[in-house]
């Protein structure tokens, strides 16, 4: 069962921000072979999204406020440790994520940079693409928006 918690970047503990780091680097830079600057000082404007399975952090997303990373609110660093995608935690993390941007920022409508492969899992959570598709870190990326 996965338990998921939103929090301020204020309110994290050490060891949170430590998993978080440890799982965005485990599959952004390692296993995606994607070097890139994950440390981007925009994590203090974000509020995060942890999903935990027996105290473990195993999904992820950062929520923004319209005008902190795009013209309107959005979800990203969406990841779920490669063991645990089985279970479906990439679902559950991405609808508790637009569940608190609407709870916490009062907004509806979402954009997110979207990895190309992964546009019908968007799809399935009411995204559609806009735009031509883009390279970011080297991977083909798509932007997106909820309709």
């Amino acid at each position: 069962m996965l338990k998921i918690n939103t929090k301020t970047y204020s309110n994290l503990t050490k060891e949170e921000v430590y998993q978080i780091l440890q799982l965005r680097s485990e599959v952004f830079v390692v296993e995606q072979d994607c070097v890139y600057q994950d440390i981007d000082f925009k994590d203090q404007k974000a509020m995060h999204v942890l999903g935990f399975k027996n105290n473990k952090l195993v999904a992820y997303t950062r929520i923004f406020k319209s005008g902190d990373y795009f013209k309107n609110a959005s979800i990203g660093r969406v990841v779920v440790a490669k063991k645990e995608r089985i279970n479906g935690y990439g679902h559950l993390i991405f609808e508790a994520s637009i569940k608190a941007v609407n709870q916490f920022f009062n907004e509806y409508y979402i954009k997110i940079s979207a990895q190309k492969y992964l546009k019908n899992f968007y799809q399935s959570h009411n995204f559609k693409q806009i735009g031509e598709e883009y390279l970011e870190d080297g991977i083909p990326h798509i932007a997106m928006i909820n309709f």
